[in-house]
């Protein structure tokens, strides 16, 4: 014989240990008994007038700790270990575990059903089981859309949440469970778009950093093109891949996702809307215009060469160009054709994608970035004002114009040629034609050091007032506006330097002779021949105007020396083979 004690402290009549309520007891309280076996027990309990009322709290706690077992774990929905709709195939390696998780929800299903029975008043505490259980099933969901899955992926999880709740609620239909599902379902849907926009900016970040990185194997060197295709692929076919990743839930005809049809439609529009913007922000922080603490580190590992970032900042400005003009419109015409609708938001917000915003935004992106890359093209220009007489050209030129033809080299990779103008001729008045005649000379090789530098002036007056040479246009998408801006940027940087400086004779004939050696390759490179004239002859005014003897050199020794740096550099050329 063995008595018992329920846990409240009423004393049970001692039982024998052979008697099927001794049995049953022990069914009811073993560890290795199925939920269900229990439930069935202390049905057949109450049916043998036991008093099981006093034994509710101790069996809520059981079950309580069964849902430990019914909860979906992230590594095997990772996995698709539980899937009930693969399970059904034949040899699929899911299909132990898929099978043992049906079982134990129908199990716990039946031990709710018996104990709605056996404790008529114990509605509160299954309901709040239940619902315990959804909450951790959807928690688990919200950790593994953290991770890069597809629409499949998210679909196979809600079917198992969306199977457990319809089966919980045929016996606790009070719990309300597929309208307390639905707005768990909600934050999860929410967190996969969001976190699908996030990957979907990661792979074009990474896109976009490998220009002039070299690959670890082979040691070969991304050019500009190639990384401007692979940027441009993963926008575009990378906003399409979403769109499809989204419109398959989007018709998925399960229950709990219809239900949410108009939520996703807004989320999708929103969160293209909200995307755009980032990489908007994204560009600028790669471009160094945008130093904003709140950007994902992640994105901005790795810090690039000057070589390397001026390249990077042209493919911004075309990848801008690119997707103001192509990207935006394709992505329009799909949010149209299968994600129209919505109106969940509120129509007092307006629309959620705004395509005509996003595209000035990278209109204006592209302007900024096409700047920024000839600002970002800098050589420094070693100019001494102390000078010895000058014997030949000044290294600081050779330096700037391997850095022009190395712009040259990019920019053709990735912008269209464009159409030369302004060209000189002597009829048309341009300042060239102006500075280089024999009052010019004649003026600069008076020996009265005062008056040179009064005519000089006067000259530079003259010419102010009677043309008008326009210097800065707007910069246009084509390699000759690149090239051409660089160049007067670079002249511009020079006159600013030498009117800070005072020269003697020697250095004003070297910046003579320096100006004269640019003028022929220059001219070569851009499309603006009028303006690069008229920069460099400031650039021999401003020396002048900071020299106290301002007596240029002689022609014929200014061409000796000129040719002497010709035949030099030809030598230096190798001869192929």
């Amino acid at each position: 014989m063995r008595a018992f004690s329920s846990p409240n402290g009423v004393k049970i009549q001692p039982i024998h240990r052979r008697s099927p309520t001794f049995l049953l007891l022990g069914k009811l309280f073993s560890d290795s008994e199925s939920i269900q076996t229990r439930a069935e027990a202390a049905v057949l309990l109450k049916q043998l007038d036991f008093p099981v009322e006093s034994l509710k709290v101790r069996l809520l706690e059981k079950l309580a700790q069964s849902l430990v077992d019914l909860q979906l774990k992230t590594e095997e929905i990772s996995n698709g270990s539980v899937d009930s709709k693969d399970s059904s195939k034949e040899g699929s390696p899911g299909l132990a575990t898929a099978a043992a998780h049906e079982a134990s929800v129908h199990e716990f299903v039946e031990a709710v059903r018996a104990y709605c029975v056996i404790f008529p008043d114990s509605e509160k505490q299954l309901v709040k089981l239940a619902q315990d259980l959804v909450t951790k099933h959807f928690e688990t969901t919200e950790e593994y859309v953290k991770k890069r899955i597809c629409s499949a992926d998210l679909l196979r999880v809600f079917r198992i949440i969306w199977t457990d709740v319809l089966l919980m609620d045929e016996v606790l239909h009070e719990a309300a469970l597929p309208n307390y599902s639905l707005e768990a379902a909600k934050v999860a849907v929410k967190q996969y778009v969001a976190s699908t926009f996030s990957h979907l900016l990661h792979d074009i970040s990474d896109a976009l950093t490998k220009v002039h990185v070299r690959q670890k194997k082979g040691g070969e060197e991304y050019s500009l093109q190639v990384v401007l295709e692979a940027s441009k692929k993963a926008v575009l076919q990378g906003s399409m891949d979403v769109l499809l990743d989204f419109r398959q839930i989007l018709e998925d005809n399960l229950e709990l996702l219809v239900k949410l049809k108009d939520l996703i439609i807004d989320l999708v529009q929103e969160g293209f809307q909200d995307f755009f913007r980032a990489l908007d922000d994204h560009f600028l922080l790669l471009s160094g215009k945008n130093n904003s603490p709140s950007q994902d580190q992640g994105l901005t590992e790795g810090t690039l060469g000057d070589k390397a970032f001026a390249g990077l900042v042209l493919v911004l400005a075309q990848l801008s160009v690119f997707i103001e003009q192509t990207a935006i419109p394709r992505i329009t015409e799909e949010i149209a054709a299968s994600f129209s609708g919505g109106g969940v938001r509120g129509y007092e917000y307006g629309p959620a994608f705004v395509p005509g915003e996003i595209c000035r935004i990278f209109r204006s992106a592209g302007e900024k970035f096409l700047n920024l890359g000839e600002g970002g093209r800098g050589v420094e220009s070693r100019v001494e004002g102390k000078h010895k007489e000058p014997r030949e050209v000044h290294m600081f030129v050779d330096l700037f114009l391997q850095e022009l033809e190395a712009v040259g080299r990019e920019v053709k990779q990735i912008l269209p040629q464009g159409l030369r103008r302004h060209r000189r001729n002597d009829s048309n008045g341009s300042t060239a034609s102006s500075r280089s005649n024999p009052l010019r000379e004649e003026r600069l090789t008076q020996s009265n050091t005062q008056r040179a530098r009064s005519q000089l002036l006067e000259t530079h007056l003259a010419k102010l007032f009677k043309q008008k040479v326009e210097i800065f246009t707007k910069v246009e998408y084509t390699q000759e506006s690149v090239v051409s801006t660089i160049v007067k940027l670079f002249l511009k940087s020079l006159q600013e330097f030498v009117r800070l400086q005072t020269f003697n004779r020697s250095g004003f004939q070297q910046i003579q002779l320096d100006i004269q050696f640019l003028r022929t390759p220059l001219k070569e490179n851009v499309e603006d021949e009028a303006a690069v004239d008229f920069l460099l002859d400031e650039v021999i005014v401003g020396a002048s105007e900071r020299c106290l003897d301002p007596i240029p050199l002689e022609p014929p020794i200014l061409d000796k020396l000129i040719q002497a740096k010709l035949a030099k550099t030809r030598d230096q050329i190798p001869i192929a083979s």
